[in-house]
């Protein structure tokens, strides 16, 4: 058997951009998709602390350094430029993998920056 498991965070993010007529997905600074071991394509859940909304999209990558957090398609009507979120990502696991799996969770500062 395999559980879902939380395996990285991004927490506490600005989101920067909201692009209704983008086709979906969330764009995340390259920088920030790597510290936080997120892969393009990749299932995420996003939890806006403003409104108390939660999605689920997938990742794309974004300008390194920029401190890009766009939320893109129907995923931009949950948000409002200046909300704060947090992207997280779970994997699959035994059991047994779980007990000792440390997940990951990056803490960025007021400009998306590490």
């Amino acid at each position: 058997m395999l559980i879902k498991t939380f395996k990285s965070k991004i927490h506490r993010v600005k989101v920067t951009e909201a692009n209704l007529n983008y086709v979906g997905s969330i764009t995340i600074d390259q920088d920030l998709m790597d510290a936080a071991q997120l892969y393009e394509g990749e299932q995420v859940q996003i939890v806006n602390n403003n409104n108390g909304e939660r999605l689920e999209t997938y990742v794309i990558p974004g300008k390194r350094g920029s401190g890009v957090i766009c939320l893109n398609g129907a995923a931009a009507r949950k948000v409002e430029v200046g909300d704060i979120v947090i992207i997280i990502s779970y994997g699959f696991m035994t059991p047994e993998e779980a007990k000792t799996f440390k997940p990951l969770a990056i803490f960025p500062d007021e400009h998306n920056q590490l």
